[in-house]
């Protein structure tokens, strides 16, 4: 029996969601929301991501998965593949790139030591684009051969 708090509402308190609802109210992003607020889709999205889902679909069975949790964790009610599809599509993505670059920020001041100063831009990357061109790649030098 779980005794604490879920992992992830673990990783999320880590958030500040002060400032992400400021970002939020600075782009409008919840004007017409009922359920789906934006930070129930920023935390989706999180969910998504730390557990390695390929589509949307795999993201909404496993979150389907843990629908009598779901409170818990932050993701709201329930959630569907078209609210969410719909949220990505309709809401100002700046809203969480300026949200991403406020966390950037804070880790570049709360850094464990001067040995590995980022005196430069910080790039993200999603490495599933890597995994696919490596895959390719290796089709390709096995048909070659």
């Amino acid at each position: 029996m779980n005794q604490g708090k879920y992992v992830f509402a673990q990783i999320v308190e880590f958030l500040p969601q002060r400032v992400f609802d400021r970002m939020v109210e600075k782009y409008d992003g919840n004007r017409y929301v009922k359920h789906f607020s934006c930070w129930n889709q920023l935390l989706c999205m999180l969910f998504g991501q730390l557990t390695n889902r390929n589509s949307l679909r795999d993201l909404i069975v496993a979150l389907d998965s843990h629908r009598s949790k779901s409170y818990h964790p932050g993701f709201g009610k329930s959630v569907t593949r078209s609210t969410l599809a719909k949220a990505n599509e309709l809401r100002n993505c700046q809203i969480f790139e300026e949200f991403a670059y406020h966390l950037i920020a804070i880790a570049r001041k709360t850094k464990a030591n001067d040995d590995f100063e980022i005196r430069s831009k910080v790039y993200a990357f999603d490495s599933s684009t890597i995994d696919l061109c490596l895959s390719v790649v290796l089709v390709g030098k096995i048909s070659e051969s």
